[in-house]
């Protein structure tokens, strides 16, 4: 599947799978919630554990997606 493919697909899933969109957005949130702990000057110990938590939980999203997407082509 070339990437204009997918992302028609991803396109098409968010209009209709309502699964996969709460998916996306969470992910999308998880992403914003990275970028702004990423922005600070300085972590502390909270902020790296809850960078690397999100980012695993991030990570456990995309998959998911890229299943769904898989079950789709």
């Amino acid at each position: 599947m070339g990437v204009q493919d997918k992302e028609l697909l991803v396109k098409r899933l968010l209009e209709e799978d309502e699964d996969f969109r709460d998916i996306y957005k969470t992910h999308k949130e998880y992403d914003a919630r990275i970028s702004r702990i990423e922005k600070k000057p300085f972590l502390s110990p909270s902020d790296s554990a809850e960078k690397s938590r999100l980012k695993k939980l991030k990570l456990a999203l995309k998959d998911e997606m890229e299943q769904v997407l898989a079950r789709h082509v």
